[in-house]
């Protein structure tokens, strides 16, 4: 299949601003995988090729927040597999329900999440996690990668950025922290799934190589961002993307 340089560009640009959002406030998908879908390749490619972008990019927002201390490494192998078995189950699930609960669900809760994330003074901007058991922290951000693994192959959507809210709300990391986390988790699945599309053929490398390039570059700048600046980016941009989120549900209910 031939693309004319228009859709080559379009899709690279939109890419890289699904990188700089994702690496700061996850979500990203909701811009890039459109992009795809807009150059009338069949959806099963346009899921393909997307993959392949994300994938690289996160790798890349990973390590930066890896390199710059802003992980908790002890957290990190449960999560992945915690993620892995949660999103097995979920896509297994998927198969024999509907998700028409769920999506009515988030129409109500996501509204509410980002009140509260508007309203409560201070949100995200200091970690708290020395006032819980190392264990504590460990075993629940096990369950929280277990519970969104399962909703990211139930459904999908906001994956990144629901691990953000829970890692901050619940396991009381900084906002920094709570991406760092994300993304390693994200890539872990993102590995998983690319694998499998890649082994199917069904990756469109003349436009996922280009921008996965520019993804790479978003997510870059995006993390760097996240990391100098913290949550004043962040959060905005979270209640951004909660709203993006949103619509997009409404739109596709």
């Amino acid at each position: 299949m031939e693309f004319e340089i228009v859709h080559i560009v379009m899709v690279s640009g939109l890419v890289f601003l699904g990188g700089f959002i994702d690496a700061i406030a996850g979500g990203g998908g909701l811009i890039s995988l459109p992009a795809y879908v807009l150059t009338g390749i069949p959806m099963h490619a346009a899921l393909a090729s997307n993959k392949f972008s994300s994938t690289f990019g996160t790798a890349f927002s990973a390590f930066n927040f890896l390199r710059n201390g802003k992980v908790y490494i002890k957290a990190i192998p449960i999560s992945v597999v915690c993620a892995l078995g949660g999103s097995s189950l979920g896509a297994y699930v998927a198969l024999l329900t509907g998700d028409d609960f769920l999506r009515y669900l988030l129409m109500v809760m996501i509204p509410v999440v980002a009140i509260v994330v508007l309203t409560k003074k201070g949100f995200g901007k200091e970690s708290r996690i020395d006032t819980l058991r190392k264990s504590t922290i460990i075993l629940g951000a096990g369950a929280a990668a277990l519970t969104i693994g399962f909703y990211d192959g139930f459904f999908g959507p906001g994956t990144g950025t629901f691990l953000i809210l829970i890692f901050t709300a619940l396991l009381r990391f900084d906002l920094v922290t709570a991406n760092g986390n994300a993304k390693i988790i994200n890539l872990s699945s993102n590995v998983g799934s690319l694998v499998t599309f890649l082994i199917g053929g069904h990756v469109v490398f003349q436009l996922a190589v280009p921008a996965a390039v520019f993804g790479i570059l978003g997510n870059i700048i995006g993390s760097s961002l996240a990391i100098k600046i913290g949550p004043k980016i962040i959060k905005p941009i979270l209640v951004g993307v909660l709203a993006l989120l949103l619509i997009n549900i409404i739109i596709t209910n």
